[in-house]
């Protein structure tokens, strides 16, 4: 989606003493006169003066009497009503113009809860192991671009489907904010964006409606397409959740291509695995939190989806085994580690669940998480050396866990150019 000019002022303009304020400010009169041709270079005040001293007496009465009647007209901006950059989002898209990166970061004690109402000053961060100032601080939840992508290969058939579609309805209907946008891949034999981003809860409803499982499961290739969808979110956090029940079978991507590609991003990534047979209920443990409640809101569009010149996923080669997955498991059983291998680097975490039914849960987890974390930006000394980054983030109490991006590509044509889009 594109992003969302000021009105120019033209005509005559008072020559005045003192700078006017206000939304009708009027620019100098030497840069009019600088725009017009002219044969030889002038100056703003030789201009001026000239202009002035062939004026006669009483047009310089006229002009200055007028000049005071609009300085009248235009009361100044009081101090104390000035609004904080961040507030301001015309002022915020100024100030941060320069190459920041953003990164989001969950904060849970040693029980696992979130750790809620900390500061700019609780914060420490450090790019490469040395201290950065941190430029822009969130406290307070804001809205989320969200892409979802869910299995449906032929596996998924019967109860996991039905609970799945279940889940979703929930997490998408009641647990995120109503003006969070969202967008639907299903993949199985092959990749199919179901729905577009919206924020019409009905349409994502009637779109999970529609699908139903077959063959077998494009899961790389999905998230390929997915991640550079999400970028394009206008929301300043852009997050993509997995939802699938086995290894990926008929990919051409590669998991190492999927990490680099989610490395040169700030989309965190989330994924959801349905393994029966897993020793562990969690391979990344989530956050232990109450209840949900709907949660209030305090607080680029137009890229192509396939950035940096990417083009569409090429043929995929006969369905068989991925080549790519760090140790492909015997019955299509989840690949917990490759699921890790895309998830952790982003700040996301993957998590394993034993049967359909624990999606609602799992699902519940991850709303929770994104609407307590952090945001905060820094400008990084490394701008566009394409070079691999660690990140690190901590906070003064040493006892708290943080979970945050551990590092980025700093490629030039990234999306940390400081221009975020309005809360």
């Amino acid at each position: 989606m594109a992003p969302r000019p000021q009105p120019g002022t033209s005509g005559p303009l008072p020559v005045s003493k003192g700078p006017k304020t206000g939304a009708n400010q009027q620019q100098p009169i030497g840069k009019d006169l600088a725009s017009q041709p002219t044969d030889r270079p002038m100056s703003v005040r030789p201009v001026r003066n000239k202009l002035m001293l062939r004026a006669p007496a009483p047009t310089l009465l006229c002009v200055a009497a007028i000049a005071t009647a609009i300085g009248a007209q235009i009361p100044a901006r009081p101090e104390a009503h000035k609004q904080d950059p961040v507030r301001d989002p015309q002022k915020f898209r100024y100030e941060t113009r320069i190459d920041l990166v953003n990164v989001t970061a969950t904060v849970t004690d040693a029980a696992g809860r979130f750790v809620p109402d900390l500061t700019k000053d609780d914060f420490r961060l450090y790019e490469d192991g040395k201290p950065q100032p941190i430029s822009l601080f969130f406290n307070e939840r804001v809205l989320v671009s969200l892409g979802m992508a869910i299995d449906t290969s032929g596996s998924m058939q019967g109860d996991k489907m039905d609970a799945a579609r279940e889940a979703l309805d929930r997490f998408l209907g009641r647990l995120l904010d109503p003006e969070d946008e969202i967008f639907l891949y299903r993949f199985d034999d092959e990749v199919q964006l179901v729905q577009g981003w919206t924020a019409d809860r009905e349409l994502l409803k009637r779109a999970l409606g529609r699908i139903s499982p077959r063959g077998a499961t494009t899961l790389y290739d999905t998230v390929a397409q997915a991640v550079p969808l999400a970028e394009t979110g206008r929301h300043r956090k852009k997050a993509l959740v997995i939802i699938s029940d086995g290894n990926d079978t008929s990919s051409h991507t590669t998991v190492p291509d999927l990490k680099q590609m989610i490395r040169e991003t700030d989309v965190l990534v989330y994924a959801v695995g349905i393994d029966g047979q897993a020793a562990e209920t969690s391979v990344s443990r989530p956050p232990r939190f109450p209840l949900p409640i709907p949660l209030p809101i305090p607080g680029r569009g137009g890229r192509s989806p396939f950035p940096r010149g990417r083009g569409p996923i090429p043929p995929r080669p006969p369905p068989g085994p991925s080549p790519t997955a760090p140790g492909p498991l015997p019955d299509a059983r989840v690949n917990a580690l490759a699921l890790r291998e895309l998830t952790d680097d982003s700040g996301g975490r993957t998590e394993i669940v034993r049967t359909a039914q624990d999606l609602g849960p799992a699902t519940t987890s991850i709303a929770n998480e994104l609407s307590r974390q952090y945001y905060l930006g820094y400008q990084s000394p490394s701008a566009g050396d394409g070079r691999w980054h660690t990140i690190r983030v901590e906070t003064r109490n040493r006892t708290l866990r943080v979970r945050a991006r551990r590092g980025f590509t700093a490629t030039r044509e990234s999306n940390r150019d400081g221009r975020l889009p309005p809360p």
